[in-house]
């Protein structure tokens, strides 16, 4: 039997310092990094995204960062394409592939190969279904799940309109309810030999590290970055401007709101962001959790300690 690809993924909630902890730990390792965060792989959107800069690299070699158009749309599917073409080629170079990022779903997909072939696709019945949405309401539409599957009705939230049309076109698609598919697919065995790494810090130090953050994306001219982004054509519709820091500023430019409650509302979203990175972490499989408080916030601690792991 073949050995398999090892790989190493670090990740934790928006503001914790996986950037700095990622260089130290690529250094200490030759590891190459992939970017596992849905906005960084947009060029022009450079600020809102607290994207690593070209300094802070210190010469580490990243993948899937600056490499679409805002214009262009990435999904889960397509990052899983990109991530394991970058996996292939760090392997080729004799490096070992670190992937660094907080969208969990990314990192989820890519770790267990998730199969997109009966997930994918937006035909006729989707947009039917979005416009009996639109006619009927939440509540009903969601009670059509209650009989074709009842666990997506326990698991999915009425108001998340978006993934109940899912779940009733997957059972139209294919006869059988989509609960069972992602269990499925949960269940598999990874393809990879893997260390998962989530790094965390109490609650409260990780909300201040946010506004913290927030106010010195405003200073770096985040505004004028969304104002760029906006001359270029995009529009608040694109899965590129839906990222946080962009979406809330939008409102402002089309002046909807002052600037005062678009901050508030980049910090207040950044922060339900955090928490529902935390519970996402908490229910994978197979996760080594570094509270950065066990460490006395010590990134040479931490490190020493997951090289102990490796």
């Amino acid at each position: 039997m073949m050995d398999k690809q090892k790989l190493i993924i670090l990740t934790g909630p928006t503001a914790v310092g996986k950037t700095a902890l990622s260089i130290k730990l690529a250094q200490k390792i030759g590891a190459q990094i992939i970017s596992a965060d849905s906005m960084q792989i947009y060029k022009y959107m450079d600020i809102g995204t607290a994207k690593i800069t070209p300094q802070e690299m210190q010469g580490i070699p990243h993948y899937l960062v600056d490499l679409l158009e805002p214009e262009d749309a990435c999904n889960v599917y397509r990052f899983a394409e990109l991530a394991k073409e970058a996996i292939k080629d760090i392997s080729a170079k004799k490096s070992i592939p670190l992937v660094v990022g907080g969208t969990g779903f990314y990192i989820r997909a890519l770790l267990y190969d998730t199969d997109f072939s009966e997930t994918e696709g937006a035909g006729a019945y989707r947009a039917e279904l979005e416009k009996m949405a639109e006619e009927i309401g939440n509540h009903a539409m969601h009670e059509m799940l209650r009989e074709i599957d009842p666990v997506s009705y326990e698991t999915i939230h009425e108001n998340n309109v978006k993934r109940v049309i899912r779940a009733l076109e997957y059972y139209h698609d294919t006869n059988g309810p989509i609960s069972e598919h992602n269990e499925r697919e949960h269940s598999k065995e990874s393809p990879y030999d893997f260390r998962y790494f989530v790094l965390t810090d109490d609650r409260e130090t990780i909300y201040r590290n946010i506004d913290r953050r927030v106010d010195l994306m405003m200073e770096a001219g985040l505004v004028e970055e969304v104002k760029g982004l906006l001359k270029r054509g995009c529009s608040r519709e694109m899965i590129s401007m839906q990222g946080i820091g962009y979406k809330q500023l939008i409102p402002y430019l089309e002046g909807e709101y002052p600037l005062e409650r678009a901050v508030e509302l980049i910090k207040r979203d950044s922060r339900h962001y955090a928490k529902r990175q935390l519970t996402w972490f908490r229910r994978e499989k197979d996760v080594i959790f570094f509270d950065k408080r066990d460490y006395d916030h010590d990134d040479e601690k931490i490190l020493q300690k997951m090289l102990e792991y490796l």
